[in-house]
């Protein structure tokens, strides 16, 4: 299974593009940090992940203003080059 639960800061938003078969996608950067639990031992984890939203996601994701954060969803795929990898986001909701 690819599915990857992110609570991140929204930090770079591209400008909506379109795919060849006429997807709206946008291109963007996440923040994640926090504190996790590793052997019984808390430890901070911080990371900036590339990402990208296709398809109506773009509209909610377009909507979130730089710094806000949220709960993304989505899987994790090669980026074009083949060096790295990229967050599909198909979904978003609010942090609680």
């Amino acid at each position: 299974m690819n599915r990857m639960v992110l609570s991140a800061q929204l930090l770079e938003r591209g400008v909506v593009r379109y795919t060849p078969a006429g997807l709206p996608a946008l291109d963007c950067r996440l923040l994640h940090a926090s504190t996790v639990t590793e052997d019984g031992q808390p430890r901070k984890v911080s990371l900036e992940i590339r990402a990208v939203a296709i398809g109506e996601i773009t509209r909610p994701l377009g909507a979130l203003a730089l710094g806000d954060h949220g709960i993304f969803a989505g899987f994790l795929a090669s980026m074009r080059n083949g060096r790295g990898l990229l967050f599909h986001i198909t979904s978003l909701s609010a942090e609680a």
